[in-house]
């Protein structure tokens, strides 16, 4: 017996009679992380990692039935011994593994391998059968060491206080821009957010996260100098809003593992891109699926016939899972209207 199964309501496991990340609402859902498109609201149990509970709380409901578990921690449903286990993508991302009569899965949802300081690292689980994403699986996506980049994002700053002109730098809400405000330099100047960010900025701050001080953008009023010398960071969906219309002269930009592409850097129509992703990128989800042993693996979303192929090409039972995940793009956000804050 397969220990996971696609079914329409999303990857399910027959003897233990629960779901992985459901995309429709079930009785039992096992979530590995709080972005939109692996925790949906509506199933009437939840289990997850101990770390995210504050974030599955902020985008699903504070009511919601949760249970969670400290990752490593192991319990028995229908004889399936299930665990969490750090994934490394954002706070509270977990993989999970089952055991179910010496047969040993692992799905492991949304994962990267490079270490960053605002969630547990990347935990390699020996186990027969991997289930992986491909979102960044294709040879071309690979990813400069984070201080890099993040070092690239000072120096665009400081040249635009230089400049006279505001810094804004767009990123998703949830994980991408708190990794950006534990790696940036923070002496440059003051940091401010829009309002759909500093919620969650408090969520890692109440898990023990440190992250810098930042101010939200509508405490700050217009013609203030500190919307010059500050570094403005906003979800995608603020571009082009008249919420821009405060920063008079600005040089935007945009951080995602995308911007590896010329294509999506000008359909974006941002100065600047900055590739930074939460996603593995080709060498790190190679290394991910040789480390943990499997001999079988299932990939998801992305790249998948790419992924596939290769993964044969080296001897691996590989085949693809039909899933509803998204890649790395707004679809995983929580809504981040511009209109959330005011003009």
């Amino acid at each position: 017996m397969d220990l996971v199964i696609a079914r329409p309501e999303g990857l399910y496991c027959p003897p233990g009679d629960f779901y992985i990340d459901p995309w429709r609402p079930v009785e039992r859902a096992v979530i590995t992380h709080g972005h939109g498109d692996h925790a949906r609201w509506g199933s009437q149990h939840y289990l997850a990692a101990a770390p995210g509970e504050g974030i599955l709380r902020s985008r699903l409901g504070a009511e919601i039935n949760l249970q969670t578990l400290a990752y490593g921690e192991r319990i028995n449903h229908h004889d399936v011994t299930l665990s969490l286990h750090p994934a490394g993508h954002v706070l509270g991302s977990a993989q999970v593994r089952l055991e179910y009569r010496g047969e040993v899965w692992v799905a492991s949802g949304d994962y990267k391998v490079e270490p960053d300081a605002t969630c547990a690292p990347f935990e390699s689980v020996r186990c027969h059968t991997f289930i992986t994403e491909s979102t960044f699986g294709l040879p071309i996506y690979r990813w400069q060491p984070q201080a890099q980049i993040f070092a690239g994002v000072d120096d665009w700053w400081r040249q635009n206080q230089a400049a006279g002109r505001a810094s804004v730098l767009f990123c998703y809400a949830f994980g991408k821009a708190q990794r950006l405000l534990q790696g940036i330099d923070a002496s440059i100047g003051p940091i401010l957010v829009h309002g759909a960010m500093e919620p969650l900025n408090q969520v890692y701050r109440d898990a023990g996260v440190a992250l810098p001080d930042t101010l939200r953008v509508s405490e700050v009023p217009k013609g203030d100098p500190r919307l010059r010398q500050g570094l403005i960071m906003a979800p995608p969906s603020a571009g082009g809003s008249t919420w821009m219309r405060r920063f008079g002269d600005y040089s935007d930009a945009f951080a995602s593992g995308w911007m590896l592409l010329r294509g999506a850097r000008r359909r974006r129509g941002v100065d600047r891109g900055f590739v930074l992703s939460d996603h593995a990128d080709w060498p790190g989800l190679n290394w991910a699926i040789a480390e943990c042993g499997a001999e079988r693996v299932f990939v998801t979303h992305g790249s998948v016939n790419i992924l596939v192929r290769h993964l044969r090409e080296q001897g691996l039972d590989a085949q693809a899972f039909d899933t509803e995940y998204g890649d790395e793009d707004d679809s995983a956000e929580a809504p981040t209207d511009a209109t959330q804050e005011p003009a």
